[in-house]
């Protein structure tokens, strides 16, 4: 199977406060809401304090001296504070988890966004598939983290600090018998936390991989099934599962010894602290009441060491996911605007300078490319598969930066233009044309999002797509899915015409935009084009070179190089390698012509 799914990054080996520090200045929009659930939660941890002391007060004062007004009394009281703090324990989880998800909200659109903002060479480098991971699984892992580190971190930490003074306000030597057991506790957890936190990131970059694959499979399933490798991808899945089940276990395993530590220790301390309370109360050092108390303040100790060491599990597993967030927040795009970058009215000059570019830094694609093209000229790129042709409208985009040369747009460097003015302004058609799942009305509007409905229609009809869209069941407003599977490929193309259309851009380029279609619907694409190029400058990529014999110039791109310039006509009077290609092609269609024929 590829190796690149497989591929996990680089762990790293210890839990960093530089992202615990940032994660939690995601708390500061909240700080408002966090305070009322601290107060909530401190109602709850202070009748859970005062239980204990109210239940020796009655033992030792009421029903030692049959006191029942009393007893009653306390009893009322005990009642009242709890039911406040029931009340006051729902209002905490209610208004936590409004918190919790109003953070991941935030997290989650600033990764997006960040993204957005990215250059080519990132997707490049990362499957779709590890993405999305990132932007749900990795985020959603997160919840538990912020939940637990509102209403554990704080209130259990208060909680232990307060018992412990209450114990040994009560009693010291008890109090000491009670804690016997934590140093070991505080070994064995130290020495498993390392472990837990390793295995959890195996864990996420398992799972990475899992969606990764899963997500590229369900992309190609036409490819699967015209194969018929469902079998041999349901192995790979099936392996890539195993994976992460196998990753998963071995994380839970080592997990899992946290708990049973505490309660050992809870335990041990407890059997302790009877034994010697006990020996205390026949030797008359304490009453019955008090050590029944200290019995629920051991519980009220251990209760929130063992809810830490179940956060501390959560801030391993939280913090394998917010490594993996960050690391891509810290990626900066290559591909950035000059402070002093304008926006900019395009008239459509377009000028190549000693252009050199490589994608990875070895091999160049293009080498010291030269050209010019004047406004409203349309010209032609030409050249077999890999020649550098896609990678010219690539760098006059500005999807990539070239190493050496200029480019450079009506005489300034594309780089001095703001991105989002440049791009605005330029508009190219591909073979593979990507719809949008949604209507066709909003795919249309994807060129101009502040179209109204009249000006779609009329550009749709500009470009001969008024027609097959008014069949529709649902004409403009017929929900065409995701890519457009219901429409045909020449059908998406049209709807990608009218779209670059109503964008009025400056530029066009057409990269093998009439390809893959049936006769007729080049015809009409064709004539939509014809709509589209007039008044702006163009730039055609074809393989088929009967589609450019209309272009202003012709160039023609080898190994990176442009060997040849001119318009057909002086071109194939060269008889170089031009009219090689030509005539290739031609003859290749005489010859399909006399077999139909025949």
């Amino acid at each position: 199977m590829p190796y690149a799914l497989r591929e996990d990054e680089k762990l790293e080996e210890k839990v960093s406060l530089d992202i615990l520090k940032r994660l939690f200045k995601y708390l500061k929009p909240f700080k408002k809401e966090v305070f009322i659930v601290l107060f909530f939660i401190f109602a709850v941890m202070v009748v859970d304090l005062l239980n204990p002391y109210f239940m020796k007060f009655a033992i030792d004062k009421f029903i030692k001296n049959k006191d029942g007004n009393g007893l009653i009394l306390v009893g009322m009281l005990m009642v009242i504070l709890n039911l406040i703090s029931m009340i006051s324990a729902k209002k905490r989880t209610q208004r936590m988890a409004k918190i919790t998800h109003g953070i991941l909200l935030n997290i989650r659109q600033d990764l997006y966004n960040h993204i957005q903002q990215l250059s080519f060479t990132f997707f490049d480098e990362r499957p779709v598939g590890k993405i999305l991971a990132r932007i749900i699984s990795d985020v959603n892992s997160l919840a538990n983290l912020f939940n637990m580190s509102i209403t554990n971190l704080v209130p259990d930490s208060i909680t232990i600090i307060a018992t412990l003074l209450i114990m040994f306000y009560l009693n010291a030597k008890l109090a000491l018998y009670a804690m016997s057991t934590l140093p070991l506790l505080f070994i064995v957890l130290f020495s498993i936390q390392t472990i837990s936190r390793k295995r959890w990131q195996i864990v996420r970059k398992k799972g990475s991989t899992l969606n990764a694959f899963t997500h590229e499979n369900f992309s190609g399933i036409r490819v699967v099934k015209y194969f018929t490798a469902e079998k041999y991808r349901a192995n790979i899945f099936s392996e890539l599962a195993w994976d992460v089940r196998q990753a998963f276990v071995r994380a839970v395993r080592i997990n899992d010894l946290f708990w049973p530590m505490v309660e050992f220790s809870w335990g041990i301390g407890t059997v302790i602290t009877f034994y010697f309370g006990v020996k205390m109360i026949n030797s008359g050092d304490i009453s019955v009441g008090l050590l029944i108390a200290f019995t629920s303040y051991i519980s009220m100790f251990w209760r929130p060491i063992m809810n830490l060491s179940n956060l501390y599990n959560n801030l391993v597993i939280g913090m394998a996911s917010a490594e993996r967030i960050f690391e891509i927040m810290d990626i900066k795009p290559n591909i950035k605007e000059e402070e002093d970058a304008i926006d900019m009215d395009i008239k459509g000059e377009i000028e190549f300078r000693n252009v050199s570019f490589s994608y990875d830094g070895k091999r160049k694609v293009l080498d010291k490319v030269s050209f010019k093209i004047n406004p409203g000229e349309k010209v032609a790129l030409v050249g077999h598969t890999g020649a550098g042709k896609s990678t010219i409208v690539n760098l006059l985009c500005r999807f990539y930066d070239p190493q050496e040369g200029e480019i450079l747009i009506d005489g300034i460097n594309i780089k001095k233009i703001k991105l989002e003015s440049l791009r605005r302004q330029i508009a190219v058609m591909f073979q593979d044309t990507f719809l949008f799942s949604g209507s066709i009305l909003e795919n249309i509007k994807y060129g101009r999002l502040d179209a109204t409905y009249d000006e779609v229609i009329e550009t749709a009809k500009k470009v001969y797509a008024h027609d097959f869209i008014s069949y529709m069941e649902k004409g403009y407003d017929t929900n065409i899915n995701e890519r457009g599977m219901r429409l045909s490929s020449g059908q998406r193309q049209i709807i990608s015409l009218a779209r670059t259309l109503i964008a009025n851009p400056k530029i066009i380029i057409l990269d093998e935009a009439t390809a893959s279609v049936d006769t007729y619907t080049e015809r009409l694409l064709q004539m939509g084009i014809e709509t589209l190029l007039k008044g702006r400058t163009s730039i055609i990529i074809a393989h088929r070179l009967s589609t450019v014999q209309s272009a202003d110039r012709i160039i023609v791109i080898e190994n990176g190089r442009i060997l040849e310039m001119g318009n057909h006509e002086e071109l194939m009077k060269k008889k170089g390698i031009y009219y090689h290609m030509f005539m290739s092609q031609f003859n290749y269609w005489e010859e399909k012509d006399k077999e139909i024929v025949s």
